[in-house]
């Protein structure tokens, strides 16, 4: 339309203004009108322009409202910078009845006369329900998808929180299975979650095959312990007639004897530790959840080795036991964890050495520290003497331990029963040297609540 204009305002001369309407008649279509502006050569300002033709007939009276309303910063006052950068713009406006209509373009176009505009607008329905001239998120494909994926938004979010909420409770109900231990609790009875009904079940299978999988080494490591030590206890009997038997003069009848008493001493200990580890399986796999005076159990234990008579031991044990400590575990457990580090303390402490038992409670955690003067751990070992069967002995003091409790042969699993265990409970055990000399084994345990 501006292109078709173009020459006819390059060359008007201002007496020929009817033919403009008849012109903008003839470009005018059913429901658009066409508008023509013009601003003279050397004005300046959006207010210098003038209401020159219409392609439909307006009373003379609406026409300076008209300009009016047209001649304003945000319509005509855009047209002034149209007008110098030669690019059609696109506004809404509403004529002087109140109607509303859509500015579907305002086209410049540079004469030497000065500066024409050629404006078109549309009063439809479905132009002004369009998004043109309006910001995006006025438009209603916008909210009507800002709202759906704000629902969608809405509807992940409580799904997600309903998953985690369900999740939440699910784990809350294996730790009060797991803290208590009792056969009466299960997941398929105490779980409220519906969706997780399939997975409780078969969390139930597993613990309930658990279960019995440590009942069953358990069961099998004292019925192979029984069988062995029979015949163990049989050929150790056995020996007592030899050794009155064989004249003091028979050298080798005697040495003979005497390597048979140590390998059966060392295969009862074998025997032994075979049990050991076996029962440290089952306990990994049903560790028992009691509640257990750790004070009171620290303080039997340590009677026969502070107690120790004379020539029964030389290393001194001090203690310090804090009152009232209660853990969740087995009695049997945690005595066999105590002994294991007191016992491996002793024999690394020198003749009339001090081995430093405490017992106190820190941050809502039962703590157990063992120290000894003996030589420490060289810092690439101190992980590795949890490892089973890892033994390194280079200050070992076997006469310091008490009578009782000495075992001929080490096999390296005192330290690794001791992590095992202490593990299987919860808690968490390491090494450190001491500055003074010796080691520090450090053992800490949930406090039963």
């Amino acid at each position: 339309m501006g292109r078709s204009l173009r020459p006819f305002l390059e060359r008007f001369e201002g007496q020929d203004a009817l033919v403009l309407h008849e012109t903008l008649s003839d470009l005018g279509v059913r429901g658009m009108r066409v508008r023509l502006l013009f601003r003279p050569e050397g004005e300046e300002g959006y207010d210098s322009f003038y209401f020159v033709a219409s392609s439909q007939s307006q009373p003379a009276d609406q026409l300076e409202d008209e300009l009016e309303q047209l001649v304003t910063p945000d319509i005509l006052g855009k047209l002034e910078d149209s007008c110098r950068g030669q690019q059609p713009l696109s506004v809404r406006y509403r004529n002087p009845e109140g109607g509303e209509e859509f500015l579907t373009s305002i086209t410049p176009v540079n004469a030497p006369k000065g500066c024409w505009a050629i404006i078109t607008s549309h009063a439809t329905s479905e132009l002004l329900r369009s998004s043109l001239g309006r910001p995006y998120w006025q438009m209603p494909e916008v909210r009507v998808a800002a709202a759906i994926y704000l629902l969608m938004a809405i509807v992940v979010m409580a799904i997600f929180l309903g998953l985690w909420g369900s999740l939440r409770k699910f784990a809350l109900l294996a730790n009060q299975i797991r803290s208590h231990g009792t056969p009466s609790l299960s997941f398929s009875s105490l779980n409220r979650v519906p969706e997780l009904s399939d997975v409780a079940r078969e969390f139930d299978r597993m613990v309930n095959t658990l279960q019995k999988s440590a009942k069953d080494i358990r069961d099998a490591a004292e019925e192979n312990a029984h069988a062995l030590k029979a015949p163990i206890a049989v050929i150790s009997q056995a020996t007592e007639p030899l050794r009155r038997a064989i004249p003091p003069e028979n050298i080798k009848g005697k040495r003979a004897l005497e390597v048979v008493e140590q390998s059966v001493a060392r295969l009862d200990s074998l025997v032994g530790a075979a049990r050991r580890m076996e029962e440290t399986v089952a306990e990994l796999l049903n560790p028992p959840r009691e509640r257990i005076n750790l004070s009171a159990l620290m303080q039997t234990l340590l009677s026969p080795y502070v107690e120790g008579t004379e020539g029964q031991q030389q290393t001194v044990v001090e203690s310090r036991i804090s009152e009232g400590i209660e853990v969740l575990g087995g009695a049997e457990l945690l005595e066999t964890v105590a002994e294991n580090l007191i016992d491996n303390a002793i024999s690394f402490s020198p003749d009339n050495g001090k081995v430093r038992v405490h017992l106190y409670s820190e941050n809502d955690k039962a703590v157990l520290t063992v120290e000894d003067e003996g030589p420490g751990v060289s810092p690439e070992n101190l992980e590795r003497i949890f490892e089973r069967n890892y033994s390194h002995r280079p200050g070992a003091n076997p006469s310091a331990l008490p009578q009782a409790s000495v075992k001929l042969p080490n096999f390296g699993i005192g330290l690794w029963v001791v992590r095992r265990n202490v593990e299987a409970i919860g808690g968490i055990v390491w090494a450190r040297n001491r500055n003074e000399g010796g080691l520090c084994v450090r053992m800490e345990l949930p406090l039963a609540t």
